[in-house]
């Protein structure tokens, strides 16, 4: 299953024959179905909440976004969410939030929050992170082939997750055609002509080949095995 916090419906629309700010939301979730269906991935949940920008923006402030959501709220909804999924496994942002969306943090602190006090067994947490050494890589390969990279390099100092904070390293490289294809089903977010679509494939490639974890250690006495590791 894949639970989606917000709607998508803030931020720069790559081609705006795709949407507009009034049904952005709407397309946005259509593309999130279809990108998920190319990964195999069928049951999809939304709880609705309001995009709520980059981070110092005025949609941070926009009440029904999820940054101004009351936490026993959304803990709620996450917390009955693991009573019907009752998942082995659960992915999250880590605390950066890849590179510091205030919606990323915040989920991260409520799946947190549900965790700990969850009675009976728990299951394995993994944070999805993208080490520090990814972006500078990702910054110098781009400027390198004269492409503008969609950061600016002084924010390499504040975005991703430390290197040392990383315990799962994943050869995903089998998988980068459907990551690729997923990803291109996102068409309001991702433009053909942007940073990432002019990259030669095989930078693109390497990028995409390898995913980065944290695996979370139990707070309440048990003890977690990297299962990730044993996974074919």
């Amino acid at each position: 299953s894949n639970v989606c916090a917000t709607n998508g419906d803030v931020g720069e629309i790559s081609d705006p024959s795709l949407a507009n700010s009034d049904n952005l939301w709407q397309v946005r979730q259509e593309e999130m179905l279809k990108a998920m269906a190319v990964t195999g991935i069928s049951d999809v949940r939304f709880l609705g909440y309001r995009d709520s920008g980059m981070d110092g923006t005025p949609d941070n402030n926009n009440p029904a976004s999820l940054y101004q959501a009351d936490p026993a709220k959304v803990e709620a909804q996450i917390s009955a969410l693991m009573e019907e999924l009752k998942p082995d496994i659960v992915f999250t942002h880590d605390p950066t939030g890849g590179y510091g969306h205030p919606d990323h943090v915040t989920v991260y602190h409520r799946i947190t929050a549900v965790i700990e006090v969850m009675t009976g067994k728990r299951p394995h947490v993994y944070h999805i992170c993208f080490p520090k050494k990814n972006f500078e890589k990702l910054w110098q390969g781009m400027t390198d082939a004269g492409i503008t990279p969609p950061f600016a390099k002084e924010q390499l100092n504040v975005i991703g997750s430390p290197d040392d904070y990383v315990t799962t390293v994943r050869d995903v490289s089998d998988y980068v055609d459907i990551k690729k294809e997923s990803l291109s089903c996102h068409r309001t977010q991702v433009d053909p002509d942007g940073p990432f679509g002019l990259l030669a494939p095989t930078v693109l490639t390497a990028w995409m080949g390898t995913e980065y974890f944290y695996l979370v250690p139990p707070t309440n006495g048990e003890t977690h095995e990297d299962i990730l590791l044993d996974l074919a």
